[in-house]
């Protein structure tokens, strides 16, 4: 089945977003949006394999529930992009909102620049169902913040690696799951519940993949990447806040 096209230009997020799950539901394989500027919901809840092409920038709560497609976006994207997602892929080139990857229980989502405040707060993994998320550039305050499971990977190519991470609040309430920042990290950014330490060569080898992949998505030198320092953030508790509810 060939491409289908869809202009969104001036096109309210409802009609859009039914054009797409019926072209899905026909059995279309790859869907391009174009002119998209600022609809929100698109790829919710769809399963499949279908890649779908955005032109432009997306809204909020793209591939939200998503289980099984690709979203690829070719610009920026709004708010918690892969919000609570199964499955499936979401590649943004460019930067992303606040929240991206919010309660994210499986799949991968990478970032080619930054993204905004509590990126992968909530996200989860069970059983074989581990979330990815990989940022290109920086993240602001409360990175990973009651994180649960999975992996966030915060590779500050944009930075010198002699300029250590410069943001508060980082894995605040973590009681599962990594953090892997490239380059170094202050105690004072660290939130409740964190450790931070160097990562070694066993951890290194556990993200390559990662890197890897991303690096082939967006054109870097995985090489160049991997042979820098990194730090691994990492719960000290799996019940950070226990003394919270306890009193004499």
């Amino acid at each position: 089945m060939p491409a289908v096209e869809i202009d969104a230009q001036g096109m309210h997020y409802t009609p859009l977003n039914r054009q797409i799950r019926e072209a899905v539901t026909n059995g279309a394989t790859e869907i391009v949006l174009k002119n998209i500027m600022g609809q929100r919901f698109i790829g919710d809840g769809l399963t499949g394999t279908a890649t779908i092409t955005v032109e432009g920038v997306p809204g909020g709560d793209l591939g939200m529930f998503m289980k099984g497609p690709t979203i690829i976006v070719h610009g920026n994207a709004d708010h918690a992009p892969g919000n609570t997602m199964d499955e499936g892929l979401i590649v943004i080139y460019g930067s992303s909102g606040d929240a991206t990857a919010h309660s994210m229980r499986g799949g991968k989502v990478y970032v080619r620049d930054d993204i905004g405040y509590r990126g992968g707060i909530h996200m989860k993994q069970y059983v074989n169902k581990k979330p990815v998320l990989v940022v290109g550039g920086e993240a602001h305050a409360f990175l990973g913040e009651y994180m649960a499971g999975g992996l966030i990977i915060l590779l500050r190519l944009n930075q010198n690696t002699n300029m250590p991470f410069a943001e508060m609040g980082l894995a605040s309430g973590i009681h599962g799951g990594e953090i892997f920042v490239r380059g170094t990290v202050e105690d004072w950014t660290l939130g409740i519940g964190s450790a931070a330490r160097e990562a070694t060569p066993e951890d290194l080898a556990s993200i390559k993949p990662y890197i890897s992949e991303f690096c082939e998505q967006f054109g870097f030198d995985p090489a160049v990447i991997m042979a820098s320092s990194f730090t691994r953030i990492a719960p000290v508790s799996a019940r950070p806040f226990a003394n919270k509810y306890t009193w004499e």
